[in-house]
């Protein structure tokens, strides 16, 4: 098996990203459809030609490093199987007896971290190179390893609770877990505003107090809970824009990024919070939260089939005796990883009619269509972004409709 893996992989990976590369730099053309030729979504009306040289090398290459990766992380568990460090890492664990599972935890987190590295930092050189990140690489690290530890104390928990739900329900612990993640959920959304998120960046009251009184205006109308605005201080990581409304409960904030407050002017940074505030209006945070339930409810019980088929099979090979064991985490990532995959297009459609009425919203609240498209267009030069990437790429990557969409409806929209 170990000798298959390894002439599977050095063989198959060099065709698949050479067969990606193709598709990416030879078999697709950048650039608008005739029909939208000259319109206010084509990149020739509102970018430089070195602006648009740019954005189409930059999303070819950041694409290319999306599409390698995508098989990277179920490579790397399989190995970790058929190599048999999964039994490796338990037998080490078992030597702390009290922390044996988020040793294990932090031992294959480390593994996969270490392994994914290489390709996360050429994501990040690309990011500079193309002028996008403007972050050091001791403050990239520092976010990486911020990362790292937030992840594997989540997953820490976690697993043991699964673990110990596995060896007590064998027949019902995906169920049990499923309910208990729906709590899980839900404080996550809670927390992630003030504990986790000011992990990564300085947030602070907009200071820009007449553009902050037109925003709670906006939120105000919505019926948006909300006494202040938040700026973070993004430009000291990069040169792109965003702005959101996150968090529930008494922890929802209104957030702004520097970068969009300095390159957008009142009218343009009032529509998209606009669209964000139609997030909220819609109720978009909770059928998300309720999407990523029912979600984890149809992974989890898939996983539950599938895992025992699995051990059942290749268990020997990978030293994994019985699912209950530890050792079989790898195989429960292995099948999330691929589960996770063949949902994703569904996800991103439904992510994609969800920003579309967001945006039918925004012009709705702010009927002001030169600064609803400039914003749209200063988005797409300050990202480096496609305004019509390919097929694959938009139902792939994509969770908003493309920049050439999301214009267009904007052009031909008409205020009744």
């Amino acid at each position: 098996m170990k000798k298959r893996f390894i002439w599977g992989t050095v063989i198959g990976f060099p065709i698949y990203t050479l067969l990606v590369y193709l598709y990416l730099f030879h078999w697709t053309t950048p650039g608008v459809p005739e029909a939208f030729e000259g319109t206010a979504a084509d990149p020739s009306t509102f970018m430089t030609e070195s602006e648009m040289a740019l954005s189409e090398e930059y999303s070819k290459y950041r694409n290319l490093l999306f599409f390698i990766g995508i098989p990277v992380e179920a490579l790397i568990y399989l190995g970790i199987l058929i190599f048999g460090w999964s039994a490796m890492f338990k037998n080490f664990s078992e030597r702390v007896k009290f922390i044996t599972v988020p040793l294990y935890v932090l031992l294959l987190s480390t593994v996969v971290w270490l392994i994914s590295f290489p390709l996360d930092y050429l994501g990040y050189q690309l990011s500079g190179r193309y002028g996008i990140s403007t972050q050091t690489f001791s403050s990239w690290m520092k976010d990486e390893l911020i990362s790292f530890w937030v992840g594997f104390l989540i997953m820490a928990i976690l697993i043991s609770v699964l673990y110990f739900l596995i060896k007590k329900a064998p027949k019902r612990w995906w169920l049990y877990a499923w309910l208990l993640l729906i709590p899980f959920f839900a404080f996550m959304m809670y927390i992630q505003p003030v504990l986790i998120d000011p992990l990564y960046n300085e947030f602070t009251e907009l200071k820009n107090p007449e553009l902050e009184e037109k925003i709670l205006a906006l939120a105000d109308e919505a019926e948006i809970p909300a006494d202040r605005v938040y700026e973070v201080d993004m430009s000291e990581k990069t040169n792109a824009m965003n702005a959101y409304v996150n968090g529930i409960g008494s922890n929802l904030r209104i957030v702004l990024w520097d970068t969009t407050l300095n390159r957008l002017d009142d009218n343009e940074t009032l529509f998209i919070m606009a669209h964000e505030i139609g997030h909220y209006v819609m109720n978009h945070l909770y059928m998300n939260l309720a999407g990523v339930i029912l979600s984890s409810f149809v992974g989890l019980y898939l996983t539950y089939r599938l895992i025992h088929i699995v051990v059942r099979r290749w268990g020997g090979a990978f030293g994994v005796q019985r699912v209950e064991d530890i050792t079989s985490l790898p195989i429960l990532f292995l099948l999330l990883t691929v589960l996770t995959f063949v949902s994703t297009p569904v996800e991103l459609a439904v992510s994609r009619q969800a920003e579309k009425a967001a945006d039918n919203y925004a012009i709705e609240m702010m009927p002001d269509k030169e600064a609803a498209i400039g914003s749209f267009q200063q988005l797409t030069i300050n990202g480096r972004s496609e305004v019509n990437p390919p097929l694959l790429v938009k139902y792939l990557r994509y969770g908003h409709p493309t920049m050439m969409e999301r214009i267009i409806m904007l052009e031909q929209y008409e205020n009744e």
